[in-house]
């Protein structure tokens, strides 16, 4: 038998605070050794625009084991009216291997994104951190500024997408959840100038803002680009700012934000200060002062969504809910 909890069930209880509190307990046991995770595999289906990825994962400090086979086809929305990121996770008791779990993956994985920026916020951003500046108007985009609101006692957002439909229903939406001011923004500008934490989290394959744009202080999470061809920052913010990224192994192989500016030996890979699970430990520091520009830069991890996850099974357990097959 498996629990079987559909996107409605774990919407019903999942928030975004749970989650942080999943994600940052992950990265501090990938930082205290605890973790096995190999190197995502990565399939690209080229004529359809798409990308399939299998993120297994075992947190030993978790207890806790599965994998997400996600898939991200930017073009869905628009030709098939579906979610741009799908996702199913199989979740495994660790003393046996039994699957004890089969669960959506697509509210999680925007759950999950939103919490490492969450998390990177809270150890990052100044504390007086007020106002965030979102580019994207999506699901993906609503999480990371439900994240940034936990982190921070924010006062009001602003927010761009290149489809003004998109970015005024968010603004609407968000205002109303939040319960504070989220206002459209008309042009790039509007959303980083007098921002206190950025983030961005758009399919945009080229930069989306000029880095001189941004005040001193500012801290950004770079989460939308997942691609070596793929950048929503341009040199210029990334050679200024304080960079931490969730794996280096990941950022390196995969981050175009990072790989063309050091093929462009704008900077090398020292230019990368840590990871975010030495930030939680307390190995690395995530800002050395009130004036710098910090910069997280996520590619996504299988501990994301594995702790998440566990969480979810454990409080649906609690709850009652799902559904039990026999498979």
């Amino acid at each position: 038998m498996a629990l079987l909890l559909t996107r409605a069930d774990i919407q019903s209880f999942l928030t975004i605070k749970d989650a942080m509190e999943a994600v940052e307990e992950a990265f501090r046991q990938l930082a205290l050794g605890t973790v096995d995770m190999p190197q995502r595999p990565v399939i690209r289906v080229p004529e359809h625009h798409g990308v399939v990825l299998f993120m297994p994962a075992l947190i030993g400090g978790m207890g806790a084991l599965g994998m997400k086979v996600v898939t991200v086809y930017p073009d869905n929305p628009q030709k098939y009216d579906l979610p741009t990121v799908l996702g199913l996770i199989l979740l495994n008791d660790p003393a046996t291997g039994k699957v004890v779990a089969i669960m959506d993956g697509g509210f999680i994985t925007a759950m999950r994104t939103g919490a490492v920026s969450g998390v990177a916020t809270k150890y990052m951003a100044r504390p007086d951190a007020k106002v965030a500046g979102i580019f994207g108007a999506g699901v993906q985009a609503r999480t990371q500024l439900l994240a940034l609101a936990e982190a921070r006692a924010l006062e009001r957002a602003v927010v761009y997408d290149m489809i003004p439909e998109q970015r005024d229903r968010f603004a609407t939406e968000m205002s109303d959840r939040l319960g504070i001011p989220v206002e459209p923004a008309g042009e790039p500008r509007a959303a980083v100038e007098g921002s206190d934490v950025i983030a961005t989290a758009t399919s945009s394959r080229t930069p989306i803002f000029d880095g001189n744009w941004v005040a001193p202080g500012t801290h950004i999470n770079g989460i939308g680009s997942h691609a070596p061809d793929m950048r929503e920052l341009d040199t210029t913010i990334v050679k200024k700012a304080r960079v931490i990224v969730d794996l280096r192994e990941a950022a390196l192989a995969e981050a175009g934000d990072l790989m063309i500016p050091i093929e462009e030996g704008a900077i090398t890979a020292d230019h990368i200060a840590g990871e975010l699970g030495q930030v939680v430990a307390g190995q690395v520091p995530g800002r050395t002062s009130p004036d710098e520009i910090t910069l997280f830069k996520s590619e996504g991890l299988a501990i994301q969504d594995v702790s998440v996850a566990t969480k979810v099974y454990q409080m649906a357990q609690e709850r009652g809910i799902g559904q039990q097959v026999t498979i």
